[in-house]
């Protein structure tokens, strides 16, 4: 068995070795401006903060840290093409001969996904979700948030929507292994709804705007999911389509 997957684990770290590796030069190539990239993720927070606050450290390493978690999440987002040419370079061996040809539109249509999820999170999720948080308790007290405890919230809230908004490639994969067809997706839908709206709380901000803003995208993507599947898949639906007519055609005889 394990002769079977060692030319598998083999290709696996070629292609995880390939990704790290320019994740790594563009951690050191960002490290430079890591001051305008932080300037750029604080301007929403900013915005809304009362006057008389500002942003603050707490420890002596904060700085320090923060300058680490914005460079490596910012050359992330950038090496974010090659990570996902490298992960179709891995399955696709397992591919037929015109669908190793999907390599372009696959690259360019993950990697826009996760940019609009992240581009939605920032420009209407962050600016609502933080304007509700700050000012909650603005006349009760001065609100002096951590930098490395705002990195930290902010970068999650933009990895989980871009996550979240490559729903349809997910969708697009798992109808190519045939684990999932337009009918099954749709026969989910309502256990689906729960965990979209499950996974929306555990992600923002604690109030029911910015968990409907993003359970509202989920919901609509989980609809393109089901017509990917559907277009991936066709001959698998006309089958399921002739066996429930034959079961009809079956049960009309016996009676």
């Amino acid at each position: 068995m394990f002769d079977e997957l060692k030319p598998h684990l083999i290709e696996l770290r070629k292609r995880l070795g390939i990704s790290f590796g320019v994740l790594f030069v563009a951690f050191f190539a960002l490290f430079f401006i890591w001051e305008t990239i932080l300037a750029w993720m604080i301007l929403p927070l900013e915005n809304v903060l009362p006057s008389g606050s500002e942003v603050i450290f707490t420890k002596l390493q904060e700085p320090f840290f923060t300058a680490l978690k914005v460079t490596f999440f910012s050359a992330f987002i950038i090496t974010l093409p090659i990570i996902f040419w490298q992960f179709w370079k891995f399955v696709a061996p397992g591919l037929y001969e015109n669908e190793k040809k999907l390599v372009i539109p696959f690259v360019i249509v993950a990697t826009f996904m996760f940019l609009m999820g992240a581009a939605f999170c920032y420009y209407v999720v962050i600016p609502l979700g933080f304007d509700f948080l700050v000012n909650f308790g603005a006349k009760l007290f001065k609100a002096l948030p951590s930098i490395g405890e705002y990195v930290g919230f902010f970068t999650k809230l933009l990895f989980g929507f871009g996550l979240a908004f490559e729903l349809p490639v997910i969708t697009f994969f798992f109808a190519k292994l045939g684990l999932v067809t337009d009918k099954s997706l749709i026969n989910f839908f309502r256990y689906a709804i729960i965990i979209i709206f499950l996974v929306a709380a555990l992600l923002t901000p604690p109030d029911l705007l910015t968990q409907f803003l993003m359970a509202g995208p989920l919901i609509v993507l989980y609809g393109v999911s089901i017509i990917v599947a559907r277009i991936v898949n066709p001959e698998d639906n006309d089958k399921n389509n002739s066996q429930d007519k034959k079961s009809e055609i079956i049960k009309k005889e016996e009676k």
